[in-house]
C-alpha cells in the first residue's frame, strides 16, 4: 500500500470542465516519486489534510474544530487539530488504538461517541482531554455483534437522539432486528425507536437543512452483474417505513432468493445511483464558501466498485436537490486515474470555514476540499510547492 507522506508539487492541467492534479507523492512502497491524477471541478482545490490514519473511515467534528477520525482495521481513533485555522493539521492526538472497528463515531455536546461490537461508548468532554482522554463510559449495549464489519453509521439528529444505522450481516439474507434498520437512541435513558427498516448497508446519513428530513445512502447487493442493482439514496418520510431489502433492490429489481411478504409495503428510493459505486458517506453542504449552486445540496462519497469488470465510483458527487427530489448528479472530485484508484473516499463532512473533509480508507488520508474560484495559472507557472505536512 502506498503511504502518502506529503504533497510535494501540484501541477494543474485542464480536463474539459475540470482540473487534473498530478500529485507527486513519496511512499514507503515506492522508490522516488509516483505521479497520480485527481480530477477536481474547476474553481475547487484539494489538499492533503492528514495522512497515516489506517483505513480512515468515519469522521466527526468537535465544537472547537477538532476532527476525529475512526479506523476499522487499526482499531484507532485520532484527533486532528488545526489550531491556527490555516487548513493544515498542527497537532494530532491518539484517542485510542485498542478498539474493535471504531468506524462509526459521532460528536454531541462536548462528548465523542463510538460504536464497537455490541455497544456504544462515550468519551466525556473530549476536546478538553485530548492528551489524556481517559476510559470511555458504556452508554448502550443492545447492538448486535456483527460478523460483517463496516455496516454502521452513527450521527446525532436534530432531536438530540443518536441515530444508528445497523446493516445486514450478509450480502443478501433475512436477518432478525435490529439488523437492517436505523434506530434512534436517547443516550440519557437508553430508550430506542425504530426509524427505518429493510436496509442493507448504510454508512452515511444526514438531515436536510431545508425541512429536517432524514436522508441515507444504501449500497445494493453484490453478484447480480455489472449494472444491477442500483445503489440507493433514500429519504424517511414515514417513521418505520420498509426500504425493500432483501426482497426488492433499488426501485424494481426483484430478489430471486426471497419472496416479498404479500402485505409488505416497500418505500422506493428517491434516487438511483449507478450499480456498485458504493455510496458510503453523505452530507448536506451547510457552508457558504462554495458557490451558491452548491448550498444545501447533498454531497456523497462513492467508495468505488470491487466486483465489477470496470471500475466506477471512487469520487465525491453532488446531488442537486430541489423540492425533496434529486434532479441531477455531478462529479466534484474523482479519485479514479483510468482504472487505478488513487483513493477510496469513505466519508464527507462539513469543515470549519466552509470547506469539506473527505476521508480515504484506501491510503489512510483525509483531504480538504475548498473553493478558490481562481483561474489556473499559465502553463509555465503551474508548478508550485506545497507546504502540506
Amino acid at each position: 500500500m502506498l503511504s502518502i507522506k506529503a504533497l510535494n508539487y501540484i501541477n494543474l492541467r485542464w480536463l474539459g470542465s475540470s482540473v487534473a492534479l498530478a500529485l507527486l507523492v513519496s511512499g514507503q512502497a515506492y522508490a522516488g516519486y509516483q505521479s497520480i491524477v485527481i480530477t477536481v471541478t474547476k474553481g475547487f482545490g484539494l489538499t492533503l489534510y492528514a495522512s497515516e490514519l489506517g483505513d480512515a473511515k468515519g469522521m466527526a467534528l468537535g465544537d472547537e474544530g477538532t476532527l476525529f477520525v475512526g479506523s476499522g482495521k487499526s482499531g484507532s481513533i485520532n484527533a486532528l487539530v488545526d489550531s491556527d485555522q490555516d487548513g493544515r493539521v498542527d497537532k494530532r492526538y491518539l484517542i485510542s488504538d485498542e478498539l474493535t472497528s471504531p468506524e462509526a463515531i459521532a460528536f454531541h455536546d462536548g462528548d465523542l461517541y463510538v460504536a464497537i461490537e455490541d455497544r456504544i461508548l462515550r468519551y466525556v468532554d473530549i476536546e478538553q482531554r485530548l492528551r489524556r482522554p481517559g476510559r470511555p463510559k458504556e452508554i448502550y449495549s443492545k447492538l448486535p455483534e456483527e460478523s460483517r464489519k463496516g455496516t454502521r453509521a452513527m450521527r446525532f439528529g436534530p432531536d438530540g437522539r443518536l441515530y444508528v444505522a445497523i446493516g445486514a450481516p450478509c450480502n443478501v439474507c433475512e436477518s432478525p432486528a435490529p439488523f437492517g434498520s436505523i434506530i434512534a437512541i436517547d443516550v440519557d435513558t437508553g430508550d430506542s425507536e425504530q426509524i427505518a427498516t429493510g436496509i442493507r448497508d448504510v454508512t452515511g446519513l444526514d438531515w436536510s437543512p431545508v425541512d429536517g428530513k432524514l436522508w441515507f445512502a444504501d449500497k445494493g447487493r453484490d453478484w447480480m452483474g455489472d449494472n444491477l442493482p442500483a445503489d440507493e439514496i433514500n429519504r424517511v418520510d414515514i417513521k418505520g417505513a420498509h426500504y425493500g431489502f432483501p426482497y426488492v433492490h433499488a426501485k424494481d429489481v426483484i430478489e430471486p432468493a426471497y419472496d416479498k411478504p404479500k402485505n409488505l409495503k416497500v418505500t422506493a428510493p428517491i434516487f438511483e445511483l449507478p450499480a456498485h459505486v458504493a455510496p458510503t458517506g453523505m452530507a448536506f453542504y451547510r457552508g457558504k464558501q462554495f458557490p451558491e449552486k452548491y448550498h444545501q445540496q447533498l454531497f456523497v462519497a462513492e467508495n468505488g466498485s470491487w466486483n465489477r469488470s470496470s471500475k466506477v465510483g471512487y469520487q465525491i458527487v453532488m446531488l442537486d436537490v430541489a423540492d425533496n427530489q434529486v434532479l441531477s448528479r455531478h462529479t466534484v472530485v474523482s479519485f479514479l486515474d483510468g482504472e487505478f484508484p488513487v483513493a477510496r473516499p469513505y466519508a464527507v463532512i462539513n469543515a470549519p470555514g466552509g470547506a469539506m473533509y473527505i476521508s480515504d480508507d484506501l491510503k489512510g488520508n483525509v483531504y480538504r476540499l475548498y473553493y478558490k474560484g481562481i483561474e489556473p495559472a499559465a502553463p509555465q507557472e503551474q508548478e508550485q510547492e506545497s507546504t502540506n505536512e
